[in-house]
């Protein structure tokens, strides 16, 4: 959705995700995201009276939808939805991001848990270890988009899903 269509809530909201994913959640000052947004300083108080606390609220839900949608997305992309298939497409998200626009962005929030256990206990993941597993997932993930952010290398990522994967995989065979 192009930043035009939304009403100025939306954008604060989007923008409060995106800088929040660029510089986190202490360094995103109210000011930074209402010009980020486009939308006048007074806006914030009307539309976030709880303050800084209720924007970054909305924005980690927001960011949570958008991870729900993502996952749904990589699994569409894949012939043969396995847990390893997905997480080399949630790591080639970043090493795609990272090798064509610089290492800038980062990840705001574990939101794709949920989605992520879901979609492995869809593939024949039990569901005692897809919650665990998921929590794996995005932790590998996270630990490395800080180190490829670092090391400004994709390196990292390739390494997590090289070694993940089949240990991702191996879970399913586990169930049957």
């Amino acid at each position: 959705m192009a930043q035009s269509v939304r009403g100025p809530r939306e954008r604060m909201v989007f923008s409060a995700a995106q800088l929040i994913r660029r510089d986190g959640v202490a360094a995103t000052g109210m000011r930074e995201v209402a010009a980020h947004a486009g939308a006048p300083r007074g806006s914030l108080q009307h539309y976030f009276p709880g303050g800084k606390e209720q924007l970054v609220n909305e924005a980690v839900d927001w960011a949570g939808r958008y991870a729900g949608k993502r996952v749904a997305r990589f699994l569409a992309a894949l012939d043969e939805p396995t847990p390893g298939g997905l997480f080399a497409e949630m790591v080639r998200q970043w090493t795609d991001e990272y090798e064509t626009a610089g290492f800038a962005g980062g990840c705001p929030v574990a939101a794709a848990t949920g989605p992520v256990a879901a979609a492995l206990t869809d593939m024949g993941v039990p569901e005692e270890r897809a919650g665990s597993l998921a929590t794996l997932m995005i932790s590998a993930l996270e630990g490395a988009i800080l180190m490829a952010r670092a090391e400004r290398d994709v390196r990292a990522l390739t390494t997590v899903a090289r070694e993940l994967g089949p240990l991702l995989d191996a879970a399913v065979s586990e169930s049957g």
